[in-house]
């Protein structure tokens, strides 16, 4: 194999600046979808442990819908298929004039994606509790909406951080599957790169190293949250 190394090509320009904006997106689009993910996934997580049989209804065929439906697919339908069934001016707004459509579907598609993962976790730290907790606030006369912001939410969460970090670290590597629908993310760059330098090799290892330095730098930040957040006499759900 006769193969020119040139390791210098990620420090000159524009390549490096390449890699930067693309980290800069991956980074951007990974923190608004997780906002999606972590909020609606939490409302979805309290829809199923409800004691509502509507609600837990809802909350799982969300789940099985979402979950069960490769993100892959999803981008596509979010982004090809969704506009052309809106009305004509909403379609053409959603396709073209919406900021950004190809980054805004991304961050939506995947937000919804990791929430039917992210509820999950939120149902399995509340059900770890048990029903003591939930008893005990109802034997005090607060109210089903109270027990869970005051007494199950926020234990259920100090539980759960381990399993939450690894969804965070989810979309931060699902966030590479935009760059099917055009967001020049991190591996759309390292590709590109690669196209007008012939150096694949030097840039996708460049691209791995950078996904590797921020994923161990989000758990070391994690653990430290989660060793400070401990509840005393639980196990963290894993």
């Amino acid at each position: 194999m006769n193969y020119n190394w040139d390791w210098g090509i990620l420090f000159r320009e524009p390549y490096f600046d390449w890699l930067l904006t693309g980290l800069g997106w991956t980074v951007m689009l990974s923190l608004c979808a997780w906002v999606i993910a972590f909020l609606l996934g939490s409302i979805l997580g309290i829809m199923r442990t409800s004691t509502s049989g509507t609600l837990r209804f809802i909350g799982t065929t969300y789940v099985e819908i979402f979950r069960n439906i490769p993100l892959l697919v999803q981008l596509f339908l979010w982004f090809f298929v969704f506009p052309e069934l809106l009305p004509e001016d909403a379609g053409r707004w959603v396709k073209r004039e919406m900021p950004l459509p190809a980054l805004s579907t991304a961050i939506f598609a995947i937000g919804l994606y990791t929430a039917s993962r992210v509820c999950e976790q939120v149902r399995s730290g509340i059900e770890a509790l048990g029903v003591g907790q939930r008893n005990a606030g109802r034997a005090i006369g607060l109210t089903e909406k109270q027990i869970y912001i005051y007494i199950l939410l926020p234990n259920a969460y100090r539980i759960i951080i381990p399993p939450l970090t690894s969804e965070f670290l989810t979309i931060f590597k699902n966030s590479s599957l935009a760059l099917t629908i055009g967001v020049v993310e991190l591996t759309a760059m390292t590709r590109q790169i690669e196209e007008y330098t012939f150096q694949g090799f030097e840039a996708f290892t460049a691209a791995t190293v950078i996904y590797s330095v921020v994923t161990f730098a989000v758990m070391f930040f994690m653990r430290l949250v989660e060793k400070g957040s401990r509840v005393p006499g639980m196990i963290s759900v894993g």
